[in-house]
């Protein structure tokens, strides 16, 4: 199974990022024409960094300058790897050392170190550049980290560079896609003849050509038309790559960096954020009670206010864990676990980072008791753990939601049951949902046949198999069981292999009603010598798509008789001409005999007495005919 990996690249300004980037992937990752004039990256590049079938590596190459630090930021939420870049004639720069604070605020913990423009300088001087690095990452988790001396210009050190790549990504354990969709979007643009596409890495789940997805935090409704991965059109994008699509329904100026596209309800949005802050090293000013902030989340800047329950100001010491919340002036989307960078506006700095505890926060009063609540609720009681793991996995069994969670199997048993009673979860057989997931599910299902019953009206509805195909995000398994209990509620229904909604009877759709009744009527006013089909259809002006649509659903609604391939009689000529032939013969009777009786010429005659054979009213012996 393939493997999605993003790599950020992290460093001073012109200390040869692009240009690494260059060497590893042939791509230059500066479009922009500001880039190309002033020799910095204003934007995150990204490129495909080829290392095997197994894998699909995106590299970002994030901006180094300091008025750049936002897309920095914007650049590195999302990565799994990260390369610590270095000038070899330069060293570790002060920004550099922000850019491992940002780094180590994020919650990465995997990296290798690249010394660019190794050519310049001598053995001696690689082990003195060597050493700083070292003194400047002890303490991060760049300590142990490869370090690899490069010239990306000359290629001197590159296919080490590749292979130490590779090698560190096979052991790192791949994103979920089994979770909700989630998308942080970076950049926004339209394709002539296409309309609004965005970017961004997929955080979390799958996403399908086709899909209904949601944008937050203005709730606007859209489809995936298109995707692509590094410029090739794909049908799916998964958690970990870096995914273009190509949406329905919005135009350009209601989407922005920093926006999230989803497909579940499961996301919200917020303005009051719990969280647990960690500083950096060292504050230049200390942070006021309820002082301004800027929030990085994802892809997202927001501003607000931050609210402290055990101090009045957070001193140039800073510290670890403080438990406190996060009051924004707009609101923004995430979940339990999420990391952050909070920044001071003014005067410019990074203040520290860390993640939330819960999205939905209260309003609490100061003191030791909501810290001591706040506590609490970083730790996660057995219920939050359980109703994580039914959010992950949609349908779980209690073993193995005791498994993940570390909790005795009967407390999860417990619990679980303690859910149910209180309408939150349901029981299916040995495994559990939780009701939103459920109800969520049933929900999309529902769109999801209705798109197919206004798109094909004439059809019984949509094939079970591909419906179960749709939300993979849910499993086929979870989808299975909510369409069987739909049907029991009268919500859905099934017609053979087909399912749709329980209200749906297929029909003709209302702009073409008139001429497929046409069809009918001149169906049944030709009798049995009728005209082919297709000069019928031709003559009623249906649309290509709708003549075997309403030909299918003709014979399905045994409205007519399929003769041969090209002509179809009216059930109605097809009975009379059996009664007529009936009381005009014997037990049996030959082809002579039903000419004589019904006068049609062998062009209708022949095909007519095989429908006889064919339906069961006649069993054929030799050139006899015997009724049945």
């Amino acid at each position: 199974m393939k493997h999605y990996y993003t790599v950020g690249m992290a460093g001073h300004i012109d200390h040869g990022k692009t240009t690494l980037t260059k060497a590893l992937t042939n791509i230059d990752t500066d479009r922009l024409k500001e880039e190309k004039e002033r020799a910095i990256s204003i934007e995150p590049g990204y490129a495909p960094l080829q290392l095997g079938e197994e894998m699909e590596v995106s590299i970002i190459d994030v901006p180094g300058h300091e008025k750049f630090i936002r897309q920095m930021i914007a650049g590195v939420a999302g990565i799994d790897l990260v390369l610590l870049i270095v000038a070899a004639d330069e060293g570790v720069m002060p920004q550099t050392a922000e850019h491992l604070d940002i780094l180590n605020l994020l919650g990465i913990h995997q990296g290798l170190i690249v010394v660019t423009k190794s050519s310049l300088i001598d053995d001696d001087m690689k082990e003195l550049v060597e050493l700083d690095i070292q003194d400047q990452v002890e303490g991060t988790f760049f300590e142990e980290a490869p370090l690899h001396f490069v010239d990306s210009v000359d290629g001197v050190g590159i296919e080490e560079l590749k292979t130490t790549i590779k090698e560190t990504l096979i052991d790192l354990p791949a994103r979920d896609a089994r979770g909700a969709f989630r998308l942080p979007v970076d950049q926004v643009f339209t394709v002539h003849g296409q309309g609004t596409v965005i970017r961004g890495t997929v955080y979390e789940g799958k996403v399908r050509e086709g899909d209904h997805l949601e944008v937050l935090p203005a709730r606007k409704q859209v489809r995936a038309r298109q995707l692509q991965v590094h410029h090739q059109k794909q049908e799916e994008g998964r958690a970990g790559q870096r995914v273009a699509i190509n949406l329905g329904g919005i135009n350009k100026e209601d989407i922005a960096r920093g926006d999230v596209l989803v497909s579940t309800q499961y996301y919200s949005t917020t303005t009051t954020v719990d969280i647990s802050l960690d500083t950096v090293k060292a504050l230049q000013f200390p942070l006021k009670q309820r002082g301004y902030v800027k929030l990085h989340l994802g892809t997202a800047e927001v501003y607000g206010k931050i609210v402290f329950f055990d101090r009045n100001e957070l001193s140039e010491e800073g510290g670890e864990g403080i438990l406190c919340q996060l009051r924004l002036d707009n609101p923004v989307v995430t979940k339990r676990g999420d990391r952050f960078i909070l920044r001071r506006p003014t005067p410019v700095e990074t203040i520290g980072g860390g993640e939330v505890i819960d999205p939905a926060g209260g309003k609490y009063k100061f003191g030791m008791n909501t810290v001591h609540m706040l506590e609490k609720k970083r730790e996660g009681t057995p219920e939050d753990r359980i109703t994580d793991a039914l959010r992950e996995h949609k349908l779980i069994t209690v073993p193995k939601a005791a498994k993940e969670t570390g909790i005795e199997e009967e407390e999860a048993e417990n619990i679980i049951e303690s859910m149910v009673t209180d309408g939150t979860v349901l029981r299916q057989g040995d495994k559990a949902v939780l009701v939103n997931v459920f109800d969520e599910l049933t929900e999309l299902l529902e769109e999801a046949l209705k798109v197919e019953q206004e798109k094909h009206p004439l059809r019984e509805g949509k094939d079970r198999a591909v419906l179960l195909q749709e939300f993979p995000q849910f499993g086929k398994e979870l989808t299975s069981l909510v369409i069987e209990q739909g049907v029991q509620q009268g919500i859905f229904k099934k017609a053979g292999a087909f399912i749709a909604t329980g209200d749906f009877v297929p029909g003709f759709p209302d702009k073409w009603a008139k001429r497929m009744k046409q069809v009918v009527e001149t169906i049944i006013d030709q009798g049995m010598e009728v005209e082919q089909e297709g000069f019928i259809f031709e003559r009623a002006g249906l649309p290509e798509d709708y003549k075997q649509e309403l030909k299918h659903f003709l014979i399905r609604t045994e409205q007519v008789i399929q003769l041969d391939e090209k002509h179809m009689i009216s059930k109605e000529a097809f009975l009379n001409a059996i009664h007529t032939l009936r009381e005009e013969t014997g037990d049996t009777f030959t082809l002579q005999d039903a000419k004589s009786v019904l006068g049609l010429s062998r062009k209708y005659l022949v095909p007519f007495m095989e429908a006889l054979d064919s339906t069961g009213y006649t069993k054929r012996q030799d050139d006899v005919r015997k009724w049945v």
